[in-house]
């Protein structure tokens, strides 16, 4: 839930039923707009939805009501189940209508060949150029298989506005009532003489505009292939153990705390965490990484991801559209149905473009009638008629956002979340990254590198001792002391004494030894003489980026314990491949400036913010933005997220804080950097495609407008090149799926 001035604002998807351009998504979105209380609109055409925010002051029904008025259909959107059922039935629909017209059509077709002179064919097919029989055939293409392009136009002239439908419905209209005018009025000497007659070419055009959209229909469902692939993830049930007993229930039915059943093979049906078994795991989905995930007691399984060779028992702690893969479908989801910047532009042409052809149209049939060949009617409405037919608003109203839900799409199935179309298009301008330290470049978590001492037989002694002592503390470091000696399989046992000293370490008894852990200045404070051999080895750690602690045992100074952050494997790979990509890389942290520099140099990164507390991060964005940089930040904690915010684009580590993901623009699931190098040459790729698109789509309309008007075009083929126009969009967007 959104909160605006501090009003809850509600959020809806509506999946819209009847639009046929990018008009018709402009009219809606206005129209909702002017409602009192919808605070946005994002009105998908490709996506055929409508996402509102609105207050509660207006409800649901209201917005149906509103888009039914506008002559459109809405139905609140549920999940991509029950929305595949409904444009199921819409295709189902439109294929019987192209179907009876295409039969209708084909008698109409083949009396074409009556239009040239001495064919010796047309003899044979008198009948077919029988006026009152291409009446009869033309007749209900025109009223019943059209009818929806009668009721499309007839909304958008009563809403003020103009769509492809308007186009439509004058050109073939024109055609058809001429005809009619010619049949049974005008000529009545020549009834059995059909060439003058353009039956066909009103009934053609809306037989190949029906098959354009029919093509149009089953490319865009290639598109959304993605989306609907993590859809089809899901389980339809699940086995819960309920009452000692195994019982398959529905996935909706799981509720969270049910202990889950899963066997191999299975797909995770919820989130929750293992309590008995072990297995692997195909998170690639999810994630992206095709290498199976070991799980075992107490490790988090994912719904959606797919169990291999275990059986195990887990308990369920997120169901429903609480799961991380619920999350992933509503983030893409979201993505597609926000306008990319270059949309605006499309949308700037599209509300002034069936005007402009309608009036384009009208100049060509004065021109040819009175002055190119005066007095030949028919001549110069053909050529009007071609004109309105072949400007297509559909290639530049697709254009934008059949990109972006190919796009975004192909990258959701790598782990990579654009939470906008906008971040989509901003994504490949970046040239500057701030990467957070602590969890993005590095694992976010302390290991022990080492135990140094004067005597090193005893060193695994002296880890028992410490690890044994640091087993009651939650101290990142502690922990890490403590994981050390149990990987390397040692047996701890329970101190006595337990004392944690703030700011300074751990003091414990130990087997009878007084064990004390800490800063230089805690030994100082015990009068605890510090080895001067260790001590001198303690700075060379830390001048190699190192936190080092000291360790006495029975007050006697016996070892230093080096511990660091280490840097992740990818991350030295992926600051190479950025800077190859005409990046500049900044590290930000708040380590001191030689452990940031000591870490920084591992990473390959030269730039260097260090000693910046959390609240400060904000500002250094902020500074590297006013010199004119496009900065993106990289961060994954609580502490990151004005940065994140105020940033051009942030980006969240999968592996962070719900906070840091919430304030960011890109997430990366699977917390890997080389994601971020993918994500731009997704960006990049999208961006040159919908390039491409516009460049087609208005190259298409330039030249095709001009040549209609010059009489180079017959109608019926200026309207098979506008519904192939269309196609040609979303075909060449299908290719970001295969690149």
């Amino acid at each position: 839930m959104k909160v605006e001035q501090g009003l809850p604002l509600k959020e809806v998807t509506l999946d819209v039923i009847g639009m046929t351009c990018a008009n018709c998504a402009l009219r809606i979105e206005k129209g909702l707009k002017k409602l009192p209380g919808v605070k946005d609109v994002r009105v998908n055409f490709a996506m055929e939805t409508a996402e509102v925010d609105f207050e509660s002051s207006i409800s649901e029904e209201n917005l149906l009501d509103k888009i039914g008025s506008l002559g459109y259909r809405a139905v609140v959107h549920e999940n991509l189940e029950i929305d595949g059922e409904i444009q199921k039935k819409e295709f189902k629909k439109l294929k019987v209508r192209f179907i009876i017209s295409a039969l209708l059509s084909l008698p109409l077709l083949l009396s074409m060949i009556g239009h040239f002179e001495n064919n010796l064919i047309f003899e044979y097919l008198s009948f077919i150029m029988n006026p009152w029989l291409q009446f009869v055939l033309a007749t209900p293409i025109q009223f019943w298989i059209g009818a929806s392009f009668y009721k499309g136009s007839f909304r958008a002239l009563r809403n003020g506005g103009a769509n492809m439908d308007v186009l439509v419905v004058f050109g073939t209209s024109a055609a058809y009532f001429y005809s009619v005018y010619l049949t049974f009025i005008f000529n009545k000497t020549h009834i059995h003489k059909a060439t003058n007659l353009y039956y066909e070419t009103s009934s053609v055009l809306i037989t190949l505009i029906l098959f354009g959209k029919l093509l149009e229909h089953i490319v865009k469902g290639k598109s959304s292939k993605a989306i609907q692939s993590l859809v089809n993830l899901h389980p339809k049930k699940a086995n819960v153990i309920r009452e000692k007993e195994i019982q398959e229930i529905p996935l909706l039915a799981v509720r969270p705390g049910d202990l889950v059943l899963v066997k191999p093979g299975e797909s995770i049906p919820v989130d929750g965490m293992i309590e008995d078994g072990s297995s692997t795991v195909d998170e690639s989905m999810l994630t992206g990484e095709s290498i199976p995930v070991e799980k075992t007691i107490s490790s988090f399984v994912y719904g959606g991801s797919l169990n291999q060779n275990g059986t195990f028992k887990f308990r369920a702690f997120k169901v429903g559209k609480e799961t991380l893969l619920s999350g992933i479908i509503r983030a893409v989801r979201e993505a597609q149905g926000t306008k990319a910047p270059i949309q605006r532009i499309a949308d700037q042409i599209s509300e002034v473009f069936v005007p402009m052809i309608v009036l384009i149209s009208v100049i060509t049939l004065c021109v040819w009638y009175f002055w190119i060949s005066p007095s030949n009617f028919s001549g110069a409405l053909e050529k009007a008629i071609a004109v309105l037919v072949v400007a297509c608003p559909c290639a530049l109203g697709l254009a934008t956002p059949i990109s972006v839900l190919t796009g975004s799409g192909k990258a959701a199935t790598m782990g990579i979340l654009f939470r906008s179309a906008e971040a989509l298009e901003i994504l490949h301008k970046v040239n500057t990254i701030v990467f957070d330290k602590t969890g993005t470049l590095t694992y976010g978590k302390p290991v022990l590198k080492s135990l140094e001492s004067l005597n090193i037989t005893k060193e695994n002694d002296l880890l028992t001792l410490a690890a044994s002592a640091e087993q009651n503390s939650e101290h990142p470091l502690s922990k890490a002391i403590v994981e050390s000696a149990k990987k390397k399989g040692l047996i701890l046992t329970i101190p006595e004494n337990f004392e944690t000293i703030p700011g300074g370490g751990i003091s414990a008894i130990v087997e009878g030894n007084r064990i004390l852990i800490g800063t230089e200045r805690l030994f100082y404070e015990k009068e605890i003489e510090l080895n001067q051999e260790l001590n001198n080895l303690k700075r060379v750690r830390e001048e190699e980026g190192n936190t080092v602690v000291h360790l006495s045992v029975n007050g006697i100074h016996s070892a230093i314990l080096t511990l660091a952050d280490t840097v992740k494997e990818s991350t030295p790979a992926t600051i190479e491949k950025l800077k190859s990509l005409g990046m500049e890389i900044y590290m930000i942290t708040g380590d001191n400036e030689r452990t940031a520099r000591a870490i920084s140099k591992n990473c390959g990164i030269e730039h260097v913010l260090a000693e910046v507390l959390p609240e400060k991060k904000a500002i250094e964005v902020k500074n590297l933005k006013s010199s004119g940089r496009v900065v993106s930040m990289v961060g994954d904690g609580i502490n990151d997220a004005p940065a994140l915010v105020i940033s051009d684009l942030g980006i969240a580590m999968g592996t962070g804080t719900d906070v840091a993901m919430e304030s960011s623009d890109l997430v990366i699931v699977n917390g890997d950097l080389n994601s971020i190098v993918r994500a731009f040459y997704i960006s990049k790729k999208t961006v040159y495609n919908i390039r491409q698109n516009f460049f087609w789509a208005l190259l298409y309309n330039t030249l095709g407008i001009p040549i209609a008007a010059a009489g180079f075009l017959a109608p019926w083929i200026a309207g098979g090149a506008m519904a192939l126009s269309s196609v040609s969009v979303v075909l060449n967007a299908l290719r970001l799926q295969m690149d």
